[in-house]
Order: structure tokens, then C-alpha cells, then sequence
């Protein structure tokens, strides 16, 4: 793996927005302007077909800052926003667009889990050697917390497996809008650290008894099911518990558990 740069910088409100290459890796970091001792870091993924600068994603990652003083990275999935896509990418996308259009759901769904599938075997390893590259910097060292701070659909069918191979990760927000495959439910019965699971109650594509299936198979005894109204474009982060992340990590105004 290429060593780690950064390649550009802006400020407000408070927060430093960095954008930064690792090898064919491409992200984006935002910390606050004022230094913070023992800083937690947290990921945030993104939803399919979107990008580490999806606006929802981007205010969440404002939110935790200037609220928690906690240091915010997020990385285009494989295939996604500044990444190339691969051939597997592009017939994936084709292949989901022609289910759209026949009006296939059995086929939408098919295609849908093999390549998430394929998308988190390639995104795992990705968000590790970028937690590799960011302990390395003084700002945040080896010491800081670290959690998974969630994101929708594509967002939670990489963060499932990656939290159940990451012992670095020690909380995590997760949500629906993603079919549930074999792998996700056996990652899911090996996370044991505490989570958050948001659950768009209008999900016009995933079953819903398929999402509280997962909810069950993790394995943690601190877990929260947060279910409200939303469709899979419109899932809405209301009556989220915001202070989860914060207890379990420590940050600005509050005490680790």
C-alpha cells in the first residue's frame, strides 16, 4: 500500500475538511480546527451508488465534530464516487438496472447480494489499511476510540462484516435498506460490542422481517432497534439516540462509559 496524502484542505464553521489518496483509496477526513486530546475516530459509510461526500453523509460528519469533538473519515466504496470502476462494477450496475426496468425483484435481489457481497470483501480491507494509515498520525495515534458511525444500505452491508473483522471498532450505528445475505447474518452473530440499528419502517425493497432477523443475530447485549417512517431514498435519522456514540467513545461534553 502507497503511503498516505492529503490533497486538499478547507475550513468553517469550525470544521477542517481534508480529502486524501491511500494507494487507489479515495476519502476524506474532517476534524475540529481546535485540537482535541484523545479525539475518538469515527467511520461513516455511504449508501449505493452514492459517494464520502453524499450531503446527509457530510452533515452527520459536521454534526460529530462541532458537537463531540470527535475526528470524522469516510471512503468511497469500491467502484463508487473518485474510485474506478472495475468490469465487475459496471455489469453489476448494468445488470441491476435491466431488474429496475423489467420489473425483476427476485432478480434485483439476487443481484444486489452478490455484489454487496463482492463490494465488502473489497471495501474490508480498504477501511483497515485506512485505519492503519490514520493511527499513524499524531492527531489521533493508536490510543483513540473508534466507531462505526453508520450509514444506510450499502453504508451497513459494509459495516456489518467490517465491524465483526475489526476488533479496532468498539461501538457502531448501523441501518436497513440493504438484503441480508448469509455472510452479513454470520458477521452480524460475531459482533458483540454495543450498536445502534436504524430500521426504515416504508422499505419498498428489503423485507422487513429480513432486517429484525439481523437485529437478532447480533450477538451484543447493548443493542438499540430504532425503527421510524422512511423509504429506501428517503430513510430518515430521526429519533436517533445522537449521544450513542458519544458515551460509548468519549467525546466534548461527556464521560466514556
Amino acid at each position: 500500500m502507497q503511503p498516505m496524502r492529503f490533497t486538499t484542505e478547507t475550513s468553517s464553521n469550525g470544521v477542517v475538511e481534508r480529502g486524501f489518496v491511500l494507494g487507489d483509496i479515495t476519502g476524506v477526513l474532517w476534524s475540529p480546527e481546535s485540537a482535541t486530546d484523545r479525539a475518538s475516530l469515527v467511520l461513516m459509510g455511504h449508501g449505493g451508488g452514492l459517494h464520502k461526500k453524499t450531503p446527509g453523509l457530510v452533515a452527520r460528519a459536521h454534526e460529530a465534530v462541532t458537537s463531540w469533538g470527535f475526528i470524522v473519515v469516510a471512503i468511497d466504496a469500491p467502484g463508487h464516487g473518485d474510485r474506478t470502476r472495475t468490469a465487475e462494477d459496471e455489469q453489476a450496475r448494468a445488470d441491476l438496472q435491466q431488474a429496475v426496468t423489467a420489473g425483476d425483484s427476485e432478480r434485483f435481489a439476487s443481484v444486489s447480494m452478490r455484489y454487496m457481497h463482492s463490494l465488502a470483501k473489497r471495501a474490508v480491507p480498504d477501511w483497515q489499511a485506512t485505519l492503519d494509515a490514520f493511527q499513524n498520525l499524531p492527531e489521533i495515534g493508536t490510543e483513540a476510540p473508534i466507531g462505526y458511525g453508520g450509514g444506510m444500505s450499502l453504508g451497513s452491508a459494509i459495516g456489518v462484516p467490517l465491524t465483526a473483522a475489526e476488533p479496532r471498532i468498539t461501538a457502531a450505528v448501523f441501518g436497513g435498506g440493504f438484503f441480508v445475505s448469509e455472510a452479513v447474518m454470520e458477521a452480524a452473530r460475531r459482533i458483540t460490542v454495543p450498536i445502534q440499528f436504524l430500521l426504515p419502517l416504508d422499505e419498498e425493497h428489503v423485507d422487513r422481517g429480513s432486517i429484525l432477523a439481523l437485529f437478532d443475530a447480533f450477538a451484543s447485549k447493548d443493542k438499540t432497534l430504532l425503527a421510524n417512517p422512511g423509504t429506501h431514498r428517503a430513510m430518515r435519522w430521526v429519533g436517533v439516540d445522537k449521544e450513542f456514540l458519544a458515551r460509548q467513545l468519549g467525546g466534548t461534553g461527556t464521560s466514556p462509559v
